[in-house]
């Protein structure tokens, strides 16, 4: 069981971790904890930025820098169809949520 994720997002297969430092910062930049998140992503009320810092912080946690992780996002997520981008936000939370059974490939 792991709590990663690993998703194709932009150009290529990426790896999203919400480690506790970038879950603190989430709850810091969306103003609410992570568990009224996940329950808002469930049921399909959200903020667009809900989903785009889940991203973010998912590549940050995963060890994108965090310069790349902002173009990544810039370019992928934002201005993308809502149903292009609340996936693999909710896949995201959804691993450290409950973990997942995805096998790590090593690249």
């Amino acid at each position: 069981m792991t709590i990663t994720h690993r998703a194709f997002f932009g150009d290529r297969e990426r790896e999203f971790l919400l480690s506790d430092p970038m879950i603190a910062e989430l709850e810091r930049q969306i103003g609410t904890g992570i568990g009224t998140l996940f329950a808002r992503l469930t049921r399909s009320d959200f903020r667009l930025n809900d989903l785009t810092e889940i991203i973010r912080l998912g590549l940050i946690g995963a060890g994108t820098d965090p310069q790349e992780a902002f173009r990544l996002v810039e370019t992928y997520a934002r201005n993308r169809p809502i149903s292009e981008v609340l996936p693999v936000a909710l896949d995201v939370i959804t691993a450290r949520w409950m973990g997942t059974d995805e096998v790590q490939k090593d690249d």
